[in-house]
């Protein structure tokens, strides 16, 4: 029951700060990481290099997904801005799932820019499906794809540590956060500004995907402070004898 309230009012805040959005756009932090992605971009189109997007392996049935959708949110608006460039994003995943998401994405972005003629269903790929054999296929696309910067976004484990060496040995910037342990600690001492913890999901709202992903942002913002506030009421009523 606890479960299906929380789950009601997340959704009714996230339509009430969705609505709100669109009548007047919200105002975040700065993420120095989202704006080197977005002058990255600029980089990429003027100068006819590419970008690579990895979104990692997590399995979207699992828990382990929830990063994979919002690099599969961040892809969308890439496409978008990078259309016209000479040379269309790539996008690497290592999970069979992932990959067929990662052309429809691809896909729905050169739609939505009005240039459906500029995709090609190689830009999205499976290059592995386990951990070693996923990094071995993506250094490949990193290293010799022409490659200005990589972004990788999703599930990943100690092989991100192959992937940051590829950025490196490449020259090309490197933009990279996930929800794992191990792939944060490589891409904290790898990465000049890398993506922790909720900032990996903040993708879509950073970069302009839309009223909604702003809103879920603040919906977050909400319900962290409810949290707080039920654990410190939790408390004072603990300490006033009060039991439940």
């Amino acid at each position: 029951m606890t479960a299906l309230i929380v789950f009601l009012v997340a959704a009714l805040l996230l339509l009430f700060f969705t609505f709100m959005r669109r009548r007047s756009p919200g105002v975040f932090r700065r993420i120095e990481a989202y704006e080197r992605l977005n002058r990255a971009i600029g980089l990429a189109v003027e100068g006819g290099t590419r970008l690579h997007i990895s979104i990692g392996r997590g399995n979207l049935f699992t828990a382990r997904g929830g990063s994979a959708l919002a690099g599969l949110a961040m892809l969308r608006r890439l496409t978008e801005r990078t259309s016209l460039s000479d040379k269309p994003p790539v996008v690497t995943s290592g999970d069979a799932s992932l990959a067929i998401l990662s052309q429809d994405t691809l896909q729905s972005g050169y739609r939505a820019a009005g240039a459906e003629d500029q995709y090609r269903f190689t830009t999205g790929r499976l290059t592995g499906l386990t951990p070693f054999a996923f990094a071995a296929g993506t250094t490949f696309v990193a290293r010799d794809e022409d490659v200005s910067a990589n972004v990788v976004i999703g599930d990943l484990g100690a092989e991100a540590a192959l992937l940051a060496d590829a950025s490196e040995s490449a020259n090309a910037d490197l933009i990279a956060g996930s929800d794992n342990l191990s792939a944060q600690s490589v891409f904290y001492a790898a990465s000049q500004d890398p993506l922790i913890g909720e900032e990996v999901f903040a993708a879509g709202a950073y970069l302009g995907a839309g009223a909604s992903h702003e809103a879920s942002l603040q919906t977050q913002d909400v319900l962290r402070w409810l949290i707080i506030l039920a654990i410190f009421g939790g408390i004072v009523l603990k300490f006033l004898g009060i039991g439940f």
